[in-house]
């Protein structure tokens, strides 16, 4: 069997290692001319640390990423409303890891190229189109160095190419832009001191108005006693009604972020120092599209964001990625017919992955942020005093109900390694 993978992110690479795992060839084809370590930080859930780990990776994630100890919530005054543990703290046999995305896409990458071999990536290596029959299917690729066209046959085709999936656009034609809630995010990283426990993902504020997300992302930066700080600000404003490309790396600007931040100074943090320190600010729109009933049509198949792609709210996007490979490459392994491993994965991870599409779109504990801020508008002494022990067990429930319910599932599920 030979898998012909479009895009070389999180979820194409993950899936080409997979496959050759369980000895099927497979090749990676990528439209940009060069990989390089782009983007800002991630956060794989224990629930892709166990696969990744389980690829011989786990070396790898324990030099780069920093294992994340709490999660908690202040007010936009820095006022604590709520924590709860992470990873191996709430019952899991693996940890959660906050990462730089681009070292994480290169130690994929790095894997792929040692263990398939150097052809096995093809970058500056476009998808025109495909076509399918009972037999394989025929991709139509654009050397775009030299314009020169030509076709490569496979007995599967699966799209990782993100948000604006060309393999998902010519599955669904008619599909509409992907769809805006209003939130515009400004990404960067910065080296900084250390805050809190050194290993504390922080989230002040309300996406009501504005909210700020921080959390380190270097185990290198942390062995010299630094934090490389991943911060995410997410701010909705009334009449913003233009969401601007969905871009991971469009360019933001200082003056347009900054305003929303300028008197967040914390006792813990100074956010306007983390926000001007950073050398390269991304802007994004908050965006996700409506999940599909159908993500297998014959040998074609979708991973990752193009199968679901989702707000970044509970560390989601990564770790589903991930999941999908794993999931895509133990059915097909399994399988007697690629068609039908194909429908298998598909059982397996659709609906799922739009469930946790549609619980990050509810965002439950944004309720509870925004009430925090309705009822103590200038801060508060004790969160006791704001919040009823219900509503802060709510708070908890809420994160739980997208990604932290299945510690003991987790643990004790069989594992997607095939032998090849």
């Amino acid at each position: 069997m030979r898998v012909l993978i479009v895009g070389a992110g999180i979820g194409g690479l993950t899936t080409a290692l997979s496959l050759h795992a369980a000895g099927i060839e497979a090749l990676v084809v990528d439209s940009a001319r060069r990989l390089r370590p782009l983007g800002v930080g991630i956060n794989l859930l224990p629930h892709a640390v166990r696969e990744l780990t389980e690829l011989g990776l786990g070396e790898d994630l324990a030099d780069i990423g920093v294992p994340t100890a709490e999660m908690v919530h202040f007010d936009r005054f820095g006022g604590r409303i709520w924590g709860d543990p992470r990873g191996r703290a709430l019952g899991y046999d693996w940890p959660q890891y906050s990462v730089h995305r681009g070292e994480l896409q290169m130690a994929l990458l790095d894997a792929v190229l040692s263990r398939l071999g150097k052809d096995a990536v093809r970058t500056g290596t476009a998808l025109e189109g495909f076509e399918q029959d009972a037999g394989r299917v025929r991709a139509r690729l654009l050397d775009r160095a030299t314009g020169t066209a030509g076709t490569v046959t496979a007995d599967v085709l699966v799209g990782a190419d993100g948000l604006h999936s060309t393999v998902r656009a010519q599955l669904y034609p008619d599909e509409p832009a992907p769809l805006w809630n209003g939130i515009r995010m400004w990404r960067g990283v910065t080296e900084s001191e250390p805050f809190l426990t050194g290993r504390t993902l922080a989230v002040a504020g309300s996406n009501a108005r504005s909210k700020m997300v921080v959390y380190p992302i270097s185990m290198r930066a942390e062995r010299r006693g630094r934090a490389l700080l991943n911060w995410v600000a997410e701010v909705k404003l009334e009449g913003d009604r233009r969401a601007g490309a969905a871009d991971w790396n469009r360019k933001g600007r200082l003056e347009d972020v900054l305003p929303h931040f300028e008197d967040w100074t914390f006792d813990w943090l100074d956010v306007p120092a983390l926000i001007k320190g950073t050398a390269e600010i991304l802007e994004y729109p908050m965006v996700d599209r409506e999940p599909l009933d159908r993500w297998t049509f014959g040998r074609v198949t979708l991973v990752g964001d193009a199968a679901h792609p989702m707000y970044p709210i509970g560390s989601n996007g990564g770790s589903q990625a991930v999941l999908d490979a794993r999931v895509l490459a133990y059915e097909l392994a399994r399988a007697a017919d690629p068609a039908e491993g194909l429908l298998r994965y598909e059982r397996e991870r659709r609906e799922p992955a739009n469930a946790v599409v549609l619980a990050c779109r509810d965002m439950p504990a944004e309720r509870i942020l925004r009430m925090v801020s309705e009822r103590a508008p200038d801060g508060f002494e004790a969160i006791e005093d704001v919040l009823t022990a219900e509503e802060l067990v709510r708070m908890t429930g809420a994160y739980r109900r997208t990604s932290f319910v299945d510690a003991e599932a987790l643990n004790g599920r069989p594992s997607y390694t095939v032998v090849g």
